[in-house]
């Protein structure tokens, strides 16, 4: 057997040379990008890189799924190469070069789920804090209201740090491909809101929204309460007032639990201390603010085996940072997915929207979101 230092200085020789086959390789990527150019060629052809890909797999021999991997990612960077010679995605650098600046809240009509006290009017309050309020009754009730023109923004919860994604408004952001224009985490606390003649042993039923009764499970499991939904936190605890029940109370915002008349019995119910829920910001017209940090897309992946994670490669070749990512069923379409995407960045740094541009030539049912400050 070889000494170690003879083994690694081989290797070291075989990493030089392809290091200077894969800048060849790349020259030549170079020049079939201005081949395509000059004769308006689309950059990607996947049934030639299926052919190759199958080529190197089966010439891998044992290692031949790990030589498939290295050459698509190869493909991958050869193509960004390309996209970039090209000059892809002319639409989409015209739609963010015309987009405007979040204007004042002064008077701007702002929609929201639930009514007064819910956890959306308080993110909207901070969010736009001189703008008129809307209440909707539903999520699709706010991207209507947005959709219709009766409001200019939309508030919608998508995440929380305990019970997870909001599935229903990641399912009507990708139906409806509304641009987010901003962001806000904002801690909730939840209290249990009870009629003035009750105390907590009088306790047995609490009604809530499911995903705030998600956040308090622990709780709810120890007090051997009875879950009961209601369409928001804040209607619980309207609805706890109107029925006059002693033996129920709302889980609600302590805002909610003031606005309507309900004595807070208990405090601090959620099972994680640090429970933070993510609120959005829709519109019909891109905004996006001179120190917008995060990006959202949606898209569909081509039906060819490693396809996210050669996209995955992308972002990772250029140091970014994948915040969030989510899959929800395509409508009409069986075992077929869209992908929602967050990540960290500026759509006015070059890298970001060369990178930008490709996927909108390349991914099927893509839309680029918005770039906002979170």
């Amino acid at each position: 057997m070889r000494d170690l230092s003879e083994i690694r200085k081989d290797i070291d020789s075989i990493d030089n040379q392809l290091i200077d086959l894969f800048k060849r390789r790349m020259d030549c990527a170079k020049e079939v990008g201005f081949y395509k150019k000059e004769r308006n060629i689309p950059v990607l052809n996947q049934q030639r890189e299926i052919e190759i890909l199958d080529n190197v797999q089966e010439k891998g021999g044992e290692y031949g799924a790990a030589a498939r991997l290295l050459f698509a990612n190869i493909m991958e960077l050869s193509r960004a190469l390309q996209h970039n010679i090209i000059g892809s995605g002319k639409a989409l650098r015209e739609t963010i070069t015309h987009a405007r600046e979040m204007p004042s809240s002064d008077g701007v009509k702002v929609a929201f789920q639930g009514i007064k006290g819910a956890n959306s009017y308080e993110a909207a309050r901070q969010l736009f804090p001189n703008a008129e309020l809307k209440n909707t009754r539903t999520f699709e009730d706010v991207f209507e209201a947005v959709d219709s023109e009766k409001v200019t923004f939309g508030i919608l919860p998508v995440e929380n740090s305990t019970a997870g994604s909001v599935s229903a408004v990641y399912d009507l952001i990708l139906k409806h491909r509304f641009y987010i224009v901003g962001a806000l985490d904002m801690p909730i606390e939840h209290c249990l809101g009870g009629l003035r003649q009750s105390t907590l042993d009088d306790i047995e039923i609490v009604w809530s929204h499911p995903q705030a009764l998600s956040q308090c499970e622990n709780y709810i499991a120890r007090k051997n309460f009875i879950p009961v939904p209601k369409a928001n936190t804040a209607v619980a605890a309207r609805d706890v007032a109107k029925e006059k029940r002693l033996n129920v109370a709302a889980i609600c915002p302590p805002e909610a639990a003031k606005e309507y008349g309900l004595q807070i019995l208990d405090r601090n119910l959620q099972d994680n201390p640090y429970n933070t829920t993510r609120f959005i910001v829709i519109s019909k017209e891109l905004y996006i603010a001179p120190d917008a940090n995060k990006i959202s897309l949606c898209f569909s992946l081509p039906h060819v085996k490693g396809s996210l994670y050669n996209l995955l490669c992308r972002f990772n070749s250029l140091g970014l940072n994948l915040t969030k990512i989510e899959s929800r069923p395509a409508k009409g379409k069986d075992f077929e997915y869209l992908f929602y995407l967050d990540f960290t960045g500026s759509v006015r740094t070059a890298n970001v929207i060369d990178l930008l541009s490709q996927l909108s030539e390349e991914m099927p049912e893509f839309s680029f979101l918005g770039n906002y400050r979170e």
